[in-house]
């Protein structure tokens, strides 16, 4: 499909100008798309999560237009300080001396954990190279940069960001900030000539010796943060390449710094992305004033904590879809019950339809008709609008429910649907959207099994054995729903 067709009308919102603006690949017919990955000295938190589920949307929505996709998820297991700048414990370190283990150790376990968040997510899995894999190509980066760019001092080789030309354009300090200040943390180190310089190595202090340390030009220690990203994406995606995205909290640090860097090794001026993109912060109020999720404060939930609730993971990624990325998304329990019921209705009404052999064996026969025509377009206008997910969900749930559609028509409309949304809709079951809490005693087949005598109980108009079955089951943490126009029978309290 040519990028002019009406299937490809892709607008996105590019932070480095704040406007939106038409996706035009730099290959012909391509996507590539590079995504900060997580620092893996510790669970994911769901705020963190939420890039992940944005990532992923971004790179469904460009596959289902047609564009051959290359996405990459770097994993940082080196490197990245505490401060997020240049001052701090390391965090590899930190987390290794925590818990007793080797800091290879924890980034291999965490990876892990986080691979297992994404699948859970139905997040389609990307490349996920380590950083650890390219330190020798940090050093030559750091080395070809480093006459005209960087100085030397006792704690490493830092950057100069007076060498090149509008340095942090991209946070907009001068016309974004209030007061004249920008976000983020910019920490004091002894030396440095100007505040916002940064740490292209970072020299294992005398006296001290890190579980992750190499041999370089400018001594033992280790890459800075920054340089991961500028290395690996131009090793994977070659610059420059089309978009990079990542959380809004990069926007005013971590990533001017990454276009420093690019414009130093690449003699230009240029970013090297052609358009940045930041999902906004999940808020949850309950945990301090600001709200912001972070794992500095040491309260956080995890992806594993909802499920432990009874919740299925792909409530939470149903909660994401329903806010536009670049919004504000307030965490709260009622939220994500009202996720997981909207996504019960749509689960529900499929299972319905499921009960037409045709669902299964569509006959191909079927002519598109002006209702899923205008369905489809208005679908492709939404998501094509800076991903405009909210609206494109209240098309597929219209969609679903649609009584006069062709079933076979209706079936490949919302599969096309459900491809971009990634809700899994049709392997997921009632069953499965039915997890029973951590902190539950009582076995689902013992709750089959009162609810059947129960319901025997009620036929037999035998009410004292129903309610005493129902007192029973309430007791145990388990609400009969009675009436319950889902048709759930039952849910398991927390």
């Amino acid at each position: 499909m040519s990028d002019t067709s009406p299937e490809n009308r892709l607008r996105l919102f590019n932070s480095l100008n704040r406007q939106l603006e038409k996706f035009v690949p730099i290959h012909a017919g391509e996507a590539r798309v590079y995504t900060c990955g997580p620092t893996v000295y510790n669970y994911q938190h769901i705020g963190n999560m939420r890039a992940y589920v944005f990532a992923d949307t971004l790179g469904r929505v460009l596959s289902y237009k047609g564009y051959k996709l290359t996405h990459v998820v770097n994993i940082t297991d080196v490197g990245h300080l505490t401060s997020d700048a240049d001052a701090g414990d390391d965090k590899m370190e930190k987390a290794a001396a925590r818990e007793g283990k080797s800091a290879w150790d924890i980034a291999r376990y965490y990876q892990q954990v986080f691979e297992r968040d994404l699948d859970r997510l139905n997040v389609r899995k990307p490349a996920h190279p380590r950083a650890t894999d390219y330190v020798e190509s940090m050093i030559e980066w750091g080395e070809q940069i480093e006459d005209k760019h960087c100085y030397r001092l006792e704690s490493g080789l830092y950057f100069d960001v007076t060498t090149v030309p509008d340095y942090g354009r991209l946070a907009r300090a001068a016309t974004d900030a209030e007061d004249g200040e920008r976000e983020g943390r910019i920490d004091e180190v002894e030396g440095k000539r100007n505040a916002a310089d940064f740490a292209i190595w970072r020299t294992t202090p005398p006296g001290e010796t890190r579980q992750m340390e190499w041999d370089s030009p400018w001594g033992k220690g280790a890459p800075g943060w920054h340089l991961e990203c500028s290395v690996m994406s131009a090793e994977l995606l070659g610059h420059p390449f089309d978009i990079h995205t990542g959380g809004i909290d990069h926007r005013e640090i971590h990533h001017p710094n990454e276009i420093a860097q690019n414009q130093a090794h690449n003699c230009s001026a240029d970013s090297a992305a052609r358009i940045w993109m930041h999902n906004n912060f999940l808020i949850d109020r309950s945990k301090s004033e600001l709200g912001k999720m972070s794992k500095s404060s040491g309260e956080f939930l995890t992806l594993q904590t909802l499920v432990d609730r009874g919740y299925h993971p792909l409530a939470f990624r149903m909660m994401c879809l329903q806010a536009h990325y670049r919004s504000e998304l307030e965490f709260s329990w009622e939220g994500l019950d009202a996720a997981l019921t909207r996504l019960k209705r749509m689960i529900q009404r499929l299972e319905k339809l499921a009960q037409d052999e045709r669902w299964f064996h569509p006959s191909k026969a079927w002519l598109p008709t002006s209702m899923a025509e205008s369905k489809i377009e208005v679908f492709h206008n939404a998501i094509s609008d800076d991903l405009n997910t909210s609206k494109a969900l209240v098309i597929l749930e219209d969609m679903i429910s649609l009584k006069k559609l062709d079933i076979n028509l209706g079936r490949y409309l919302v599969e096309q649907m459900d491809v971009v949304l990634g809700l899994d809709l049709f392997n997921l079951s009632r069953a499965d959207l039915r997890i029973r809490p951590k902190s539950a005693t009582i076995t689902e087949a013992e709750i089959e099994d009162a609810l059947a005598r129960r319901k025997a109980a009620r036929a037999e108009k035998d009410f004292a054995t129903s309610d005493a079955i129902r007192d029973e089951l309430a007791a145990k943490g388990v609400e009969v729903m009675d009436g319950d126009p889902l048709g759930w029978e039952w849910k398991l309290g927390d």
